[in-house]
């Protein structure tokens, strides 16, 4: 199996963007300077940032850069967005400084003056509340609690929750501020930029900060990043790189500002990000190199030399993609020397699956996505070796490319069909299997579960003609690997017709104000909405970019405003699977709802 973090080997031929990052940090008529990496989740923000690090740290470049590693999701409830950046800056500078001592004493001050800093933080945090602004953590829960107080409606936890925060403010602000030396914010910005450019001036090295994960924080903290960043934007020797959504961006900024307009949007971003790069997108031959190197990289019988050989030659094949052909499969295992069986034919899968896995409007090329679904397909073929199951991974990964390149209804009628099947083998695909040739046939015969627009049907004629054929075998071991996937309770008939049908059509709910969702869910049985609801999140349970929302997801929305057991239930789920609090786009939706506020104060 494939470890799902940020790989620091080029797979996906992301080293020229990176060299390209490279000249431009590394070239002093260009600093100072912001570097953007956009991409959406999955696509390889983190490893690009990865290749761009590493390309600063070659033997030519050795000595002349401090680089910084900058998490600020890892910050997001804990501490000051700004003060976080500066003080992890200001820190590392004082290493670098360790051999001068005149350069120490500057640095300790540099490091001092954060703590001063971050106290004007907490100051600006109380005018915000003060202005009606929401902030996080716990100074917010206790200006919340002074106002229940002087309302009138506050109770005993308001005021120990007043009192807790009076605590800590006095706890966090002891030392921070000196009275005799007391300055405002703009001496303390003034003398914190003076003191930097000194010790960075004294080191002799360039600073290069990577921000990542910024499109996973909340509003607040992706602005307050960004205004850190400000304050070292036009310091010689600088260069700040930063990872990120550009979509999630222009929401934080857009949120923040209270919707202040596209054009003021991006200029508030043109001002910040001085380069704009964007994740290449990966095509058929990307993908398919990508899929050789995972599949040469999980067998423990190549060595790293022969990995790197195939790595090279596939690099080198997709650089020249204008003028040469892609690298043939054989090709390719010859490279690793002699390959063995089970990674001919992971290749082999590999070549099949990747025009599908590209042209997926559920995948679209994302290598994150990728690799967790080959993380399933070698996960139950392991299940399926050591229960002696008559599957091979070939057809373990045929079903689960079904399952995520289409959505949650064609998957569970499919599996459906293969349990109520004489001997697992469903009339359906021996029938489908007869009209390949015949594009036409093959879409009247077709369900009309895998028919719901013509993308998917395309697919599903597509998947059938890959190899493994499936008419004639027992699919019913491939329904019992894919549990995890598709609600064993729905598959089994346990909910009634009307419930199974308003299933199908939630699960397909693009909108809130879908009028045949609505109906779908008001015509359940109170008895069964709760049993609707788990047989849906069995569904969102795979989905990994929280960022965007499930197929399916606002008809358990619907359902949830119907009753308060299926509420309960999906409150629970949205917790566990968002603990910093719900995204953008289902905060929206949720914030409001007197379901999902009982479930939060539970």
């Amino acid at each position: 199996m494939w470890a799902d973090v940020d790989a620091r080997q080029d797979f996906l031929n992301f080293s020229e963007v990176a060299d390209l990052v490279v000249d431009v940090v590394g070239s002093p008529t260009m600093r100072p300077v912001s570097v953007g990496v956009f991409g959406t989740w999955g696509t390889g923000k983190s490893t690009l940032l990865n290749l761009i690090d590493t390309g600063l740290s070659t033997e030519d470049r050795k000595g002349q850069f401090i680089v910084v590693r900058f998490d600020a999701w890892l910050y997001q409830g804990f501490d000051d967005a700004r003060a976080a950046l500066m003080e992890v800056i200001a820190t590392t500078l004082l290493k670098a400084a360790k051999d001068d001592e005149g350069l120490v004493v500057k640095a300790r001050s540099l490091l001092g003056r954060v703590n001063k800093m971050r106290a004007f933080g907490l100051a600006a945090e109380a005018v915000a509340l003060a202005h009606g602004v929401p902030t996080m953590g716990w100074l917010s829960k206790g200006f919340d609690a002074v106002d229940n107080l002087i309302s009138g409606e506050g109770d005993a936890e308001d005021i120990e929750a007043a009192q807790e925060a009076g605590k800590k403010a006095k706890e966090r602000g002891k030392g921070l501020l000196e009275p005799e030396k007391k300055r405002t914010p703009p001496k303390e910005i003034a003398a914190f930029h003076r003191e930097f450019e000194e010790v960075l001036r004294g080191i002799g090295k360039t600073l290069v900060v990577f921000v990542d994960n910024l499109d996973r924080c909340l509003p607040p903290q992706t602005i307050h990043t960004l205004e850190a960043l400000r304050l070292f934007l036009f310091m010689d020797h600088t260069a700040f790189v930063v990872a990120a959504d550009e979509d999630m961006v222009r929401h934080s900024v857009s949120t923040f500002f209270n919707d202040p307009g596209d054009r003021h949007v991006t200029d508030y971003l043109d001002k910040l990000i001085q380069v704009p790069v964007r994740v290449p997108a990966l095509g058929v031959q990307e993908i398919r190199a990508y899929l050789f190197l995972l599949f040469a990289s999980a067998d423990p019988g190549v060595p790293p030399e022969q990995l790197e050989a195939l790595r090279i030659r596939l690099e080198d094949n997709l650089r020249r993609a204008w003028e040469d052909e892609p690298i043939s499969t054989e090709d390719a295992l010859a490279l690793l020397g002699q390959a063995s069986a089970d990674l001919a034919r992971g290749f082999g899968i590999a070549d099949r699956m990747a025009p599908m896995l590209v042209n997926s409007d559920q995948v679209r090329g994302n290598p994150r996505i990728v690799k967790r679904m080959l993380n399933v397909v070698r996960m139950r073929a392991k299940i399926a070796e050591r229960r002696k199951m008559p599957v091979d991974e070939a057809l373990v990964a045929k079903l689960a490319l079904f399952e995520r390149c289409t959505d949650s209804t064609a998957a569970t009628y499919l599996y459906r069909e293969i349990n109520a099947a004489p001997d697992g083998k469903p009339e359906v695909l021996a029938k489908l299997a007869l009209h390949l040739d015949d594009e036409r046939a093959f879409d009247e015969a077709c369900p009309k579960e895998w028919k719901p627009n013509a993308k998917i049907l395309s697919f599903v004629r597509e998947w059938l003609a890959l190899d493994p054929p499936l008419a004639g075998i027992n699919l019913r071991p491939l329904v019992y690997l894919s549990r995890e996937t598709i609600p064993l309770r729905s598959l089994k008939g346990g909910l009634s017709a009307t419930a199974t049908e308003g299933l199908r059509v939630l699960l397909r709910t693009t909108k809130m104000s879908s009028k045949s969702a609505i109906a779908a869910a008001n015509s359940i049985a109170e008895s069964e909405r709760a049993a609707v609801m788990k047989a849906m999140i069995e569904t969102f349970r795979p989905h990994g970019d929280w960022l965007n929302s499930p197929t399916g997801f606002h008809g358990a929305l619907i359902l949830a405003d119907r009753s308060t057991e299926a509420a309960a239930d999906l409150v629970a789920f949205i917790k566990l699977t968002n603990p910093q609090g719900p995204p953008p786009w289902l905060g929206q939706y949720v914030r409001e709802k007197s379901w999902f506020k009982a479930g939060e104060v539970k």
